[in-house]
């Protein structure tokens, strides 16, 4: 057997990874041998021990090791203890069983007479100590806690941290020696003191920071002791005295200070001497200073306090070490909500870190500058911002991009300067712009008057005929001038470097033909051209324009892109439709802006509170977005809502315009009730509320339901509708048929199915909700959605509250194929017991070929 120094030597000469693993495979073959054999030489067994430490740090097997390190362990001599001890910590860790054969030698190595060799016990139980030795153990460690040898007592406090950690009812255990520890003399006592002061109250801030906080006048001396001294060379670190304690102390101030504004006002002087005396010429003196800004912020300082913090991170700013500016930045993108105007001070320093050569700092800065902007600061902050995009990393252009636009929307002093700042974005780095940021611009330029309609679709032109490389800008550009070319040619020109250019519906086709025929026209621009070409057929007057554009139109009718192909087809078909063509292409409306889906189901709740107004089965709704492809179909498809939409968003659908999707830009009739069978809604999961519902004028529904049944699509009346009130329990039995089939049976609330085939092909099923407890039920909704193959109508919920006893109905139609299987998608929402229940099920239990 080779020594340890020979051992190394050889793997180290070994030229491949076989040659190595031949070595140390061999090697261990040996030690496992000599393990076996039965032998009392303690140097070989060192010698072994040593080999699979060196094995350990390659990340070799050494379990087979474990043994032999306890072995060590129960010698006498202080060699063989150390190298034991050693294998023990790196070798064992708290989850081996063979750790509780440790504990004995723990126990006699503690009460040991040399305390170097109770130090190393201390020092295996502060990394390896399990809950058990923690229970076992804890009286030795409070022992010598109150020993009066300083270098066993910083270890035994560093043991107390690791028992309290893993057996935290042993807490109150060592609080009274915790406290003792904080007027200790040595440096590392006291060190070791206020960490075990710090864990305890990290770990368990309710109970303990109330029984450390009467410690913080002699922690403010001993604070000030240090910031006061004078050159100490057992502390000392580049002209600062022990600023590892520093620190620690300081730390621990801030978390005995947090909500309490007594502690907090003591501890400000000595903070604020520490902010104005530390030197910050040296690292060392920045983690002081580092550490007493978290601390100023983390208390309940006064706003002078706080501005020096910030100040002193803008100190950070303009050294040259990149680890101290990182650290800046990353604090004043925490603390600029406390003190903004603090911050705005620096915001020429940060506005710099956006040219620095690490691109941390960059990222941080740039997250930072965005947190910047306000009314006040909106134009220089975005105007900066534009500047870095033009040289900014690609990783970085995308969110630049949507921050300046939520910048825009949020802070811009006029529409003017909202659009041209998108604008300039676009024009720096379309290609990294997301289609939101995209679909907003577009609809603030719909929302917006016909004066700067007119001045967006120019500046557009314009900059498509410089430029279209940036497929954001094409897109927007396309569209808009698409639906605003007549206002363009009644403006006649545009300004391009200060000349006036006029402009024709030739120039207008020809350059969507550049675009469609060019390098850089992929899938979606080719069919944002195509709509936009087509909605130029009725913008335009004269025929020659026109012809040509079917000419476009025809030569991508054999497009690989299969939308553009469908798109051509219906287009082909229209143009034999002048009237049909020039309703379908008018322009768009104004959008209507969507509220936020907590805002929407605040003011439902509050309606609801203020005036419970009971819906009628006659009522309609606005449709959500169509969402639809987000829900999982039942058959692997996208399911369909239980909305029916009228003719204007079947001619959106037709368009399937620049949102690439069939939503319509207006709200689409629904025969249904607030609790729409929507599967938008069935996603969004709002909560107990419906939603507001708006009443339809019976003109208008008689009108809906005959286009409707133009389409074979219309709602039927069903005989035998149940009342739109709640019955009680007998009438329940009454009317409830045995053919009835349950779906939902939890929570005291019984939700069952009774279908009826009116025809081949539609199908009338009756939904009836039990209350079976003692508890009322609220806020009841019922969400449905079907295949997409199928159609549903779902009608109001006669009650949104059951009463014990009672129920509540609702009617839904299904219709489809005839002879085809029903399954639907629930999602159910409720209050009960002052909690609210939302749950998702799949019921297909309705007999084969219901339709």
């Amino acid at each position: 057997m080779t020594s340890l120094k020979s051992f190394i030597k050889a793997i180290r000469a070994a030229k491949t990874i076989a040659d190595e693993r031949a070595v140390i495979q061999k090697e261990s073959a040996a030690i496992r041998t000599s393990f076996r054999e039965d032998y009392s030489d303690n140097k070989v067994r060192r010698q072994n021990v040593a080999k699979l430490l060196y094995l350990f740090t390659l990340g070799e097997r050494t379990h087979f090791g474990q043994v032999e390190c306890l072995k060590l362990l129960a010698t006498s001599k202080f060699s063989d203890k150390r190298l034991g001890y050693l294998g023990t910590m790196l070798l064992l860790d708290e989850n081996q069983e063979v750790l509780t054969l440790v504990t004995n030698s723990l126990s006699n190595d503690l009460s040991h007479p040399n305390q170097y060799v109770v130090a190393l016990a201390l020092c295996t139980l502060a990394n390896i100590a399990s809950t058990e030795m923690g229970r076992d153990l804890f009286a030795d460690i409070e022992k010598i806690l109150s020993s009066s040898n300083p270098y066993l007592k910083k270890k035994a406090a560093l043991c107390a941290m690791r028992i309290t950690r893993r057996v935290p009812e042993l807490e109150e255990v060592f609080v009274d020696k915790a406290k003792l520890l904080v007027n200790d003399k040595n440096h590392g006592v006291l060190l070791c003191g206020i960490s075990l002061i710090h864990d305890l109250c990290d770990n368990n801030p309710e109970t303990m920071v109330p029984q450390f906080r009467p410690l913080v006048p002699k922690l403010i001396k001993n604070l000030k002791v240090l910031s006061t001294s004078g050159y100490a060379p057992e502390h000392d670190v580049a002209g600062v005295s022990d600023p590892f304690l520093q620190v620690k102390i300081i730390r621990l101030l801030g978390l005995l200070g947090a909500g309490d504004a007594q502690a907090s006002e003591q501890m400000s002087d000595i903070l604020a001497q520490i902010a104005s005396n530390t030197d910050s010429s040296k690292n060392v003196g920045n983690a002081v200073l580092y550490e007493t800004v978290l601390t100023i912020f983390g208390i309940e300082a006064d706003s002078g306090l706080r501005v020096l913090g910030v100040n002193i991170l803008g100190k950070f700013l303009s050294t040259r070490d990149n680890n101290t500016r990182y650290v800046a930045l990353n604090t004043l993108l925490k603390v600029i909500d406390i003190e903004p105007t603090a911050v705005q001070r620096h915001r020429a320093t940060i506005i710099e870190c956006l040219q620095d050569v690490d691109i941390s700092i960059r990222r941080r800065a740039l997250e930072l500058s965005f947190a910047l902007i306000n009314d006040q600061n909106t134009r220089v902050l975005i105007r900066e911002l534009l500047a870095f995009l033009e040289t900014a990393d690609s990783e970085f252009k995308t969110n630049i991009i949507s921050q300046i636009a939520l910048a825009a929307e949020k802070y811009a002093p006029n529409s003017r300067w909202h659009i041209d700042t998108i604008l300039r974005a676009l024009k720096l780095a379309g290609a990294y712009a997301k289609e939101n940021v995209l679909s907003s611009f577009i609809t603030l330029v719909i929302s917006s008057g016909e004066e700067l309609q007119l001045y967006t679709v120019q500046k557009l032109y314009s900059a498509l005929k410089k430029d279209i490389s940036q497929e954001g800008l094409t897109l927007v550009g396309v569209w808009l001038i698409g639906e605003y070319a007549n206002n363009l040619l009644k403006g006649g020109s545009y300004e391009e470097e200060e000349l006036v250019q006029q402009v024709t519906e030739e120039d207008i086709v020809q350059l969507f033909e550049n675009i469609i025929n060019s390098l850089y026209a992929t899938e979606v621009v080719r069919e944002y051209v195509v709509n936009a070409l087509m909605k130029l057929t009725v913008r335009f007057s004269s025929a020659a324009q026109i012809e040509r554009i079917r000419l476009i139109l025809q030569a991508n009718a054999s497009s690989l892109n299969v939308e553009v192909q469908q798109r051509v087809a219906e287009y082909n078909v229209l143009f034999g439709y002048d009237s049909v063509r020039r309703g379908v292409l008018e322009k768009m409306p104004p959008p209507e802006i969507r509220e936020d889906l907590s805002k929407q189901a605040e003011k439902a709740k509050a309606h609801k509170k203020t005036a419970r107004i009971p819906a009628s089965h006659g009522s309609t709704t606005a449709s959500a977005p169509s969402d639809v492809d987000l829900l999982l179909d039942l058959t692997g498809d996208s399911p369909s809502n239980g909305t029916t939409a009228t003719n204007s968003a079947a001619t959106t659908d037709l368009l399937s315009d620049i949102f690439g999707s069939s939503g319509n830009a207006s709200a689409a009739a629904n025969t249904g009730s607030a609790n729409t069978g929507s599967a938008a809604d069935l996603l969004s999961g709002l909560g107990g509320s419906s939603g507001p519902t708006s009443a339809t004028p019976p003109a208008a529904k008689s009108a809906n339901q005959n286009i409707l049944d133009l389409f074979g699509s219309g709602p039927s009346p069903s005989p035998g509708t149940p009342p739109a009130t709640a019955t009680t329990a007998s009438d329940l039995m009454n009317h409830v048929p045995a053919d009835a089939y349950e779906a939902y049976n939890n929570n005291s609330l019984r939700l069952s199915f009774q279908p009826r085939k009116e025809t081949p092909g539609s199908v009338t099923i009756t939904a009836t909700f039990q209350n079976t407890g003692s508890s009322p039920i609220s806020d009841l909704v019922l969400q449905v959605a079907v295949p997409k193959s199928q159609k549903l109508q779902l009608q109001a919920l006669s009650s949104s509250t059951v009463t014990p006893g009672q129920t509540a109905r609702q009617l839904m139609k299904v219709s489809g194929a005839p002879n085809t299987n029903v399954r639907l998608r629930l999602r159910i929402a409720y209050s009960v017991n002052g909690g609210e229940v939302k749950e998702q099920v799949d019921f297909n239990k309705f007999p084969p070929a219901l339709l």
